[in-house]
């Protein structure tokens, strides 16, 4: 669902969340990239950026998404306020 739909409050059907779905599990087939695999790598990138960040572990999300014929490994990390550690 794009942004604009998600703002004004439009339903996703559910032909739609089906189909996103689908695409999750072949993109997961097609890289071979197990859920303990996956845990992980969410584990060891956290262990780097709370080196130089103060974050909260529990809000990053790590995903694999597909962008044209290209699987990509995404991690969405939220930084609260400036993000900055204090040394």
């Amino acid at each position: 669902m794009n942004w604009i739909g998600q703002l004004f409050g439009k339903k996703e059907t559910s032909s739609n969340v089906a189909k996103r779905r689908l695409q999750m599990v072949l993109i997961h087939d097609r890289s071979d990239i197990s859920p303990g695999l996956m845990e992980q790598i969410r584990d060891e990138i956290i262990q780097v950026i709370v080196k130089h960040l103060a974050i909260d572990p529990e809000t990053v999300e790590v995903s694999l998404t597909q962008s044209g014929h290209e699987n990509l490994l995404v991690a969405e990390v939220p930084l609260p306020g400036n993000g900055r550690k204090s040394y």
